[in-house]
């Protein structure tokens, strides 16, 4: 059997090397994506007999020490999120000078899978996502955690309860924020780390960020979800970071008639440049927007005619119910 060191194949393009390896107590089975700082597969949890998602970050990240530091610090910050809707992380740690999280394993398509599939979605569907991803992503705002890379790639779609519930989605990657590269030496002045077509403009600039840039980015990605793409498609890399930053985005109507031109205001104020000009919450640019698709009044495309529960998959109300008797030592916590 290898060793965790065997990693170092992946980045140079051995990916399959690390199959049947063990790593910490997870045995690798296969691949299931990677990206340039990591790649992730599904292995084995030794310990349960449990399948797990398992993210292996590039070595040189390891020998950072400051890198590491708060890889394990956001790490804990993430697990310690309790979120229907945020993948939960079971460990985070290193072996033989390779980082690792182990998260949930979901069965299922990503956003970004679902979309090269289908293509644009129903506007009830597509409502129905954005509010689970706003829910996950407000809780991990109170935690003072930012995403930073918001994209369909990183939102997971698996099958839901019931016919009322028809996906449960997942927003993941919260084991990893970019706010730790950029200060660790691995991007360096006027670049930043993220995906172009979800980027806010404040990222790029290198103003500093909170969880209106997730809010930015989640709100195009609500775009591609009804549009079929991004709000700004450009053929240069460069084009597309100045569109981000100056360009208004095109009208949803525009690309998909039918629509009311009330989803495209909302739209716009949560695409804002400013910050301060978006909405202050993604739950409350959801909600706007579901606003706006419902009341869109007489002869209005019938997909636009949106339920009004569409927010209830993202909203919680109410304290939690107690455990019962004999399980609160277990809990440890006091009674409200």
């Amino acid at each position: 059997m290898g060793t965790a060191s065997d990693g170092l194949g992946v980045y140079a393009g051995r990916a399959a090397g690390l199959v049947g390896t063990q790593i910490a107590s997870y045995r690798v089975e296969r691949e299931i994506g990677r990206g340039g700082m990591a790649v992730v597969y599904c292995a084995r949890d030794l310990r349960l007999d449990r399948m797990v998602a398992l993210k292996l970050l590039a070595p040189e990240m390891a020998r950072n020490d400051i890198f590491r530091r708060r890889f394990t610090h956001e790490s804990r910050v993430a697990a310690a999120i309790d979120h229907p809707h945020i993948v939960p992380i079971f460990e985070a740690g290193e072996m033989d000078g390779v980082l690792y999280i182990a998260m949930r394993y979901v069965s299922g398509l990503d956003l970004r899978a679902l979309l090269d599939r289908d293509g644009p979605l129903p506007v009830v569907t597509a409502l129905r996502i954005a509010a689970q991803v706003a829910s996950a992503l407000d809780a991990a705002h109170e935690h003072d955690l930012v995403h930073r890379d918001v994209k369909p790639g990183n939102i997971l779609v698996a099958q839901g309860t019931d016919s009322d519930h028809p996906e449960h989605v997942y927003l993941t990657d919260f084991g990893l924020t970019k706010k730790s590269l950029s200060l660790t030496g691995f991007t360096t002045v006027g670049e930043f780390v993220g995906t172009l077509d979800y980027v806010a403009p404040e990222q790029i600039s290198g103003r500093p960020v909170d969880g209106r840039c997730d809010l930015y980015s989640l709100a195009c990605v609500v775009y591609e979800t009804l549009a079929g793409g991004p709000p700004f498609q450009r053929d240069e890399d460069i084009a597309l970071l100045w569109a981000h930053q100056y360009d208004s985005p095109p009208a949803l109507s525009e690309k998909r008639p039918g629509t009311p031109p009330a989803m495209d205001a909302v739209l716009a104020k949560a695409l804002a440049k400013v910050p301060e000009d978006r909405y202050g919450s993604c739950l409350e640019f959801v909600a706007a927007l579901r606003v706006a698709a419902s009341g869109a009044g007489q002869g209005s495309h019938p997909q636009t005619q949106v339920d009004a529960e569409v927010l209830a998959a993202g909203q919680y109300s109410g304290p939690p119910p107690e455990p019962p008797l004999w399980a609160r030592p277990v809990f440890g916590r006091p009674r409200r």
